[in-house]
């Protein structure tokens, strides 16, 4: 884990029965709010150090954590936000009053999406390269010579060993219920978790919504220069005009 980018502390947040190491992080301009940056699988908080450093200088007091069972955060599990909501719930408690953002990637996408539905604090939701539902991403990924039965065993086990329904992580079924403006950006060259799963959250969603599809990326690589003045816009006007705008564009 490398050192805490400047202006940076080294914190632990209580989750949902866990302990979630994190860097919290002062704005360096006038405050505006907080702005929460979740990670991918297999990733950690380290990946966070870019966009700590941009939006600090926009006047928001950025939070990064290791996610559950990831980086030096405990956890046996990965849940891919059944629990990872809450302990996003559990960490927005901790922070001074104002809008929350949540900027996450792959499974921080997910989370946030399913965290939008319940928690009223978050106010914009930028989510790049989510799935759609656990189960259809899994099935997608499992080797070819995986039968129907051999899926659905491993499926059991996972929500067995980690206590958790399956079914219930659905950034899908969460979309129609988020009420507050949705960025979701998605590689159109990903073959990991293709861009149909980005796709059918923003159809179902019913509130202020986009879709950028940055050709020639892959899984991980949507967030690049060309989109953080996208990035950056959707947040302005999402914590200034509340309303619904439906846009779906392709950015060069």
């Amino acid at each position: 884990m490398p050192p805490p980018p400047d202006g940076c502390a080294n914190v632990t947040f209580a989750g949902a029965g866990v302990s979630l190491d994190a860097w919290r992080c002062a704005a360096t301009a006038e405050r505006r709010g907080s702005l929460i940056y979740l990670h991918g699988v297999a990733d950690n908080r380290g990946s966070s150090a870019g966009v700590v450093q941009r939006y600090r200088s926009r006047g928001f007091d950025v939070v990064a954590y290791d996610s559950r069972a990831h980086g030096h955060s405990t956890g046996d599990n990965c849940t891919y936000g059944f629990y990872e909501k809450r302990d996003l719930a559990q960490v927005i408690d901790t922070l001074a009053e104002g809008p929350v953002v949540v900027v996450g990637t792959s499974l921080g996408a997910a989370v946030a999406l399913q965290a939008a539905a319940e928690d009223p604090r978050i106010r914009v939701v930028v989510a790049a390269e989510t799935f759609s539902d656990l189960r259809t991403v899994t099935t997608e990924r499992a080797p070819f010579f995986f039968t129907a039965g051999t899926i659905d065993r491993a499926f059991a086990i996972a929500a067995r060993d980690g206590r958790f329904a399956v079914d219930d992580v659905s950034p899908l079924r969460a979309a129609s219920r988020i009420a507050v403006p949705v960025l979701l950006i998605h590689g159109a060259a990903d073959v990991e978790t293709p861009p149909a799963h980005s796709q059918r959250v923003f159809d179902a969603l019913q509130t202020r919504k986009r879709l950028i599809l940055v050709p020639g990326r892959g899984h991980n690589q949507s967030l690049s220069d060309s989109v953080w003045d996208d990035v950056e816009r959707w947040i302005d006007e999402g914590l200034t005009a509340p309303g619904h705008q439906d846009v779906t564009r392709r950015a060069a």
